[in-house]
């Protein structure tokens, strides 16, 4: 930052950094054993799909890219009552013995950078991986694209439109040393609806 944008107040944004993204699998680690929270396997990454070709393009490659490899999860492409588009990435549920949720993490981080590298990192708001405990509760560690920040979203089980606030503090607080978290609670948005989460 320059010496004149200082004086006017203005900052540059914290760069999203997708490497992050594989700092998960450890800090899953750490949720089962101090919360009890495993992953469920899935994944997903929130974006404003943009019209025309170009981004038509740039998604069908992905897909492609996803469905390629040898391991290939389950992906789908569904819109959300909000507008926003969510690229799904299912594999299966998480085991301490034989799951790896590094291959989630990979794939999230390749549609991020693939629809980065197209021109449009921009359009990218979130990505997601979902987590349970044996009573069903539900907790999303939730990547801010454009913060390069960590949250997390505990949707209430009875399916209403209310938090389990106190879980949510929970994992904030276990996560903080191994994760860029956000501390601010008035800044961890309600993905209402968010696959993996209902």
């Amino acid at each position: 930052m320059g010496f004149l944008d200082s004086i006017l107040g203005r900052t540059k944004p914290k760069q999203a950094d997708l490497d992050a993204l594989f700092q998960v699998p450890s800090a899953a680690i750490t949720l089962q054993a101090s919360l009890g929270l495993v992953p469920t396997g899935d994944g997903s990454v929130c974006y404003r799909a943009a019209a025309g070709p170009a981004f038509a393009d740039a998604q069908t490659g992905v897909l492609d890219l996803l469905r390629a490899a040898t391991d290939a999860p389950d992906v789908r492409v569904t819109t959300d009552g909000f507008g926003f588009t969510w690229l799904e990435v299912d594999r299966p549920p998480y085991d301490a013995q034989a799951g790896d949720l590094g291959a989630l993490c990979t794939d999230l981080h390749a549609v991020n950078t693939t629809l980065e590298a197209a021109g449009f990192g921009p359009a990218l708001l979130c990505s997601l991986v979902p987590f349970a405990d044996s009573s069903g509760r539900r907790v999303g560690l939730v990547y801010l694209y454009k913060q390069g920040t960590f949250y997390p979203f505990a949707p209430a089980a009875d399916g209403g439109q209310r938090r389990e606030d106190l879980l949510e503090i929970q994992v904030r607080d276990t996560l903080s040393r191994e994760l860029p978290v956000e501390q601010d609670p008035a800044r961890w948005l309600a993905i209402w609806g968010a696959p993996g989460l209902g």
